[in-house]
C-alpha cells in the first residue's frame, strides 16, 4: 500500500488560494439508531474523548454503550431534528456560507471558505482533500469551541495532522487555537442576552452551561475550566452583572466518575429549592444550537427547575446566525490570516506570467510542484 495518497491533478497556471476550514464537533446522518451507532462508535473511540485503557474501554463501548445508547440517543435526536437535518449541521453550514460572503465584502472573495465535522459527516479529510484539489496551498482551521480543551479542539487538530500524514505535497496551516475571550465574541453573546431581556424582562439568575469533561481532566493541565471561567466573568462585566446574579456550570455529564461542577441540572435544582423563581440558561461553550442545548437543556432542564417549584425558564439560544457573531468570526479569521492576507492574490495575468516562466525554463504542466 502507498505511502501517500495521489497528488491532484497540476498545472503550471492552477491558481494558488487560501482557504479557511470551520470545524464543528458532529452529528448523526438521522435521528435512528442505525445512523447513532457508527457516529457513536466514531466519537467515543477518540482516545481524546475518553482516557481509558483502550482494551477495557472497547469492551464497555461495543458490549453495553453501543448496544443500548443509539437507542435512546436518537429519541432525543428525533425531537429537535428538523426538515432541513440536524440543527447543528444546519447552522454550522449557514455560518459558513455567511463568513464566505463576509469576507468577501471585505475584500477576500477569492477565500475558499469551507466546513466539516471531526465526528460524522462531511468529514475532515474529505473537505481538506477538496481544499486541496482546488488549489489551496495554505490552510486556516478554526475548531468552532470558543474554549480550548483536549477532547475537542486538539481532537481536530489530531485529525488535521493525520491527514498532512498521508500528503507528499503540504499546505501551509494555522489553528485557531481558542476565542473564550475574543471581545466580538464576548460582544455578539451580551447582545444576544441584552435583546433577550428587552423582550422577556431579566431573570433572578443567568446561568452560564458550559459542556462538561471529567474532572481529572483539570487535574492533569487542560485549561478548559479556566477558559469557561474567563468567558462567564467577561460576558458578567459585559452585562454588568454582579457576582450573585450569575453562575457558571456545566452539562452533558457521561458515565460514573467526577466531571467538572457544579452540575448545571443539579444546581437548577437547588435555585428553584431555595426559591429562585426565574432563571435564564446560556450555553456560551457552543457557537450553534445543537441536541445539547435544545433538548438537555431548552427541555429537560425546563422541566427539572419548574418541577422544584421554579416559575419561570427561558433558554437564551446559542449565536448561530446573527450577524454580530458572523461579523466577529470573520474577524477572528482574519486576524489569524495575518500576513497571508498582505500577498497580492494571483489574477489572470500574474498566473499567466508564472506559466510563462516555468515554460521557458523546460517546465511541462506534468511536472511535479
Amino acid at each position: 500500500m502507498a505511502r501517500f495518497r495521489p497528488e491532484p491533478a497540476f498545472s503550471h497556471d492552477q491558481t494558488r488560494r487560501i482557504g479557511v476550514l470551520l470545524v464543528n464537533l458532529g452529528t448523526p446522518e438521522a435521528p435512528t439508531a442505525a445512523a447513532l451507532r457508527p457516529y457513536l462508535r466514531q466519537f467515543l473511540s477518540d482516545p481524546r474523548v475518553v482516557e481509558i485503557p483502550r482494551p477495557i474501554w472497547w469492551l464497555i463501548l461495543n458490549g453495553i454503550i453501543l448496544t443500548v445508547r443509539p437507542k435512546k440517543s436518537a429519541e432525543k435526536y428525533a425531537t429537535v431534528w428538523t426538515s432541513e437535518g440536524s440543527p447543528l449541521k444546519v447552522h454550522t453550514e449557514r455560518q459558513t456560507k455567511l463568513l464566505k460572503g463576509y469576507l468577501g465584502m471585505q475584500g477576500h472573495g477569492d477565500l475558499m471558505v469551507e466546513y466539516a465535522m471531526r465526528y460524522g459527516a462531511p468529514s475532515i479529510p474529505e473537505t481538506l482533500e477538496r481544499m486541496r484539489a482546488a488549489g489551496c496551498s495554505r490552510i486556516l482551521v478554526i475548531p468552532a469551541y470558543p474554549q480550548y480543551a483536549a477532547s475537542t479542539t486538539a481532537s481536530v487538530m489530531d485529525e488535521v495532522a493525520g491527514c498532512m500524514l498521508e500528503w507528499r505535497n503540504m499546505p501551509e496551516i494555522r489553528f485557531v487555537r481558542d476565542f473564550a475571550a475574543h471581545a466580538g465574541y464576548i460582544g455578539a453573546l451580551a447582545a444576544s442576552v441584552r435583546e433577550h431581556w428587552m423582550r422577556n424582562g431579566e431573570p433572578e439568575k443567568l446561568v452560564m452551561s458550559f459542556h462538561g469533561i471529567p474532572r481529572f481532566s483539570l487535574d492533569k493541565g487542560d485549561p478548559y475550566h479556566c477558559e469557561c471561567q474567563k468567558t462567564g466573568r467577561l460576558l458578567a462585566e459585559a452585562l454588568d452583572l454582579p457576582r450573585d446574579r450569575y453562575l457558571v456550570t456545566f452539562q452533558s455529564r457521561f458515565g460514573k466518575a467526577e466531571w467538572l461542577q457544579p452540575y448545571t441540572q443539579p444546581t437548577l435544582e437547588t435555585l428553584a429549592d431555595e426559591g429562585v423563581r426565574s432563571v435564564d440558561v446560556i450555553c456560551p461553550g457552543f457557537v450553534a444550537d445543537c441536541l445539547e442545548t435544545l433538548e438537555e437543556i431548552a427541555v429537560e432542564c425546563r422541566d427539572a427547575f419548574l418541577a422544584h417549584g421554579g416559575k419561570r425558564f427561558h433558554f437564551i439560544p446559542c449565536l448561530n446566525e446573527r450577524d454580530d457573531w458572523i461579523r466577529s468570526l470573520a474577524r477572528i479569521a482574519i486576524e489569524h490570516l495575518g500576513n497571508w492576507l498582505e500577498q497580492p492574490q494571483e489574477n489572470d495575468e500574474m498566473r499567466h506570467e508564472r506559466l510563462s516562466r516555468a515554460r521557458a525554463l523546460g517546465a511541462t504542466d506534468k511536472d511535479a510542484r
